[in-house]
């Protein structure tokens, strides 16, 4: 029984990353790929590592695939925001159908601010002293 549950949690795990490479080669541009690969590929190697620790049924082995398990759940999405974002600073072009872009709106209005900030009077902005 063991088998088959470990079987079946590790199939889901390959469907998963099987998954996640294909959008790798079918999705538009690169923030959509960086995402299906975070997204898929996490949640598969997530259930691989779950199949492993059910299959070998020792607490060394689980312990391992637990640690793995929440070094990859801490670290991938934060490695997916840092090249994405690095991406965009860098000029990657989005893909063309894309509406939205609420990053850019997000610096504009960081701009806006500061130099709303830069452009105030001392009156405006308040005396520290006071």
């Amino acid at each position: 029984m063991i088998e088959i549950v470990s079987a079946a949690v590790i199939m889901t795990g390959v469907i998963f990353v099987f998954i996640s490479a294909i959008g790798l080669v079918r999705l538009p541009d690169f923030y959509i790929r960086v995402s299906a690969i975070t997204k898929a590929a996490t949640l598969g190697v997530s259930c691989i590592m779950i199949g492993v620790a059910i299959h070998f049924n020792e607490v060394g082995v689980a312990i391992k695939a637990v640690a793995i398990l929440v070094f990859l759940l801490i670290t991938s999405p934060i490695a997916a925001h840092i090249i994405g974002r690095a991406a965009y600073e860098d000029g990657v072009p989005l893909w063309k159908k894309t509406k939205i872009n609420e990053f850019r709106d997000y610096k504009e209005g960081k701009l806006k601010e500061k130099e709303k900030d830069e452009n105030a009077s001392p009156d405006e902005v308040g005396d520290p002293d006071n």
